[in-house]
């Protein structure tokens, strides 16, 4: 039995490897996240939405074993996102800065630079699509497809030589992009390690702890996600004098939040706004106001926000919107 038992896992193993092997797109993947975390660099980007285009540059740096990333806005007011290993600060025009304990920066860059392979593979396709050229270099084309309808793709152009994700395309259904980050110089060396360095000694905004909140404190729940979207953050707080309550989802890719709040008089029925891939769908039912806020599609946020059912109610089943047709 213990022999059999051991086939079985050498078995599976092998057809793992085999499958990671046969798919040059996937290698791709985990060559890029490779490179994206161990080498020293800097990126000058742009970010281009249907109305805006927004100049970027990004730094990173090993400092001593731990991963450095600087994010600066060059334009408008003076913008920055500092990560020294798992803690990031936050510079903002008119607001005081702050530091989170997160590996994680938000902020303008492809969430495909900071999210896990393995925890994608089981609800997306990694499809080769050849190679072209981007920032005047050779690059390998690779698509990121959802299993299903529910959300956005990604098209990538990754560097043949070092790695380093060059462009990104987010698409809707359609094929069409609608966000598209572009590199428009590259430049990768030790010596960038040595300008991060600086960093260790800059005195940072104290760590701000947010209040967890556990989710049977919610007054409702979402009863609609789409497969592979979990909750990883729940709070109550007021906005202009409302109380609302908020639950962020994610699928390791994209994320949403959900938010509820008491209807007003400045609450509408029926809203959607859409700034590039981030969707706002505000839907009232009743006397309580939902709102869907995130990198999803209209048509799931619709679906999302109408599914909300208020306590106390006898819990359903989470239903699995992969046989429901979903459009962008």
């Amino acid at each position: 039995m213990k022999l059999i038992l051991i086939g079985f896992v050498a078995l599976i193993s092998l057809v793992t490897h085999a499958t990671v092997e046969n798919n040059p797109a996937e290698v791709l993947l985990r060559q890029m996240n490779h490179a994206i975390v161990h080498l020293n660099y800097e990126l000058s980007y742009i970010l281009v939405r249907k109305n805006s285009i927004e100049p970027l540059r990004y730094r990173h740096a090993l400092v001593d074993g731990k991963s450095f990333g600087h994010i600066a806005y060059l334009s408008g007011p003076l913008r920055e996102v500092i990560r020294r290993g798992d803690e990031v600060s936050y510079f903002e025009p008119n607001i005081d800065p702050f530091m989170v304990a997160h590996t994680q920066m938000v902020a303008p860059l492809p969430a495909i630079m900071q999210t896990n392979i393995d925890r994608l593979a089981m609800l997306y396709d990694f499809v080769p699509l050849g190679s072209a050229r981007e920032t005047g270099v050779p690059c390998d084309i690779v698509r990121v497809s959802p299993k299903d309808g529910e959300r956005y793709s990604y098209l990538l152009w990754i560097n043949q030589q070092n790695y380093l994700l060059l462009r990104a395309d987010i698409l809707d259904r359609d094929g069409d992009p609608i966000e598209q980050y572009r590199v428009l110089s590259l430049i990768v060396s030790s010596q960038i390690s040595k300008a991060m360095s600086q960093l260790a000694s800059f005195e940072l905004p104290q760590v701000v702890y947010l209040p967890k909140q556990s989710k049977t404190d919610l007054q409702w729940q979402v009863t609609v996600l789409p497969n592979g979207f979990e909750p990883i953050y729940s709070n109550r707080g007021l906005i202009t004098e409302r109380t609302v309550e908020s639950q962020m989802f994610s699928d390791g890719l994209f994320r949403f939040s959900v938010y509820f709040a008491e209807a007003d008089e400045l609450s509408v029925r029926e809203h959607l706004v859409r700034k590039g891939s981030i969707i706002l769908h505000s839907h009232v039912e009743g006397n309580a106001e939902i709102m869907v806020v995130g990198d999803i599609p209209p048509r799931t946020a619709k679906k999302v926000a109408e599914s909300v059912r208020f306590n106390p109610l006898v819990i359903t089943p989470k239903i699995n919107m992969a046989n429901d047709e979903v459009q962008n």
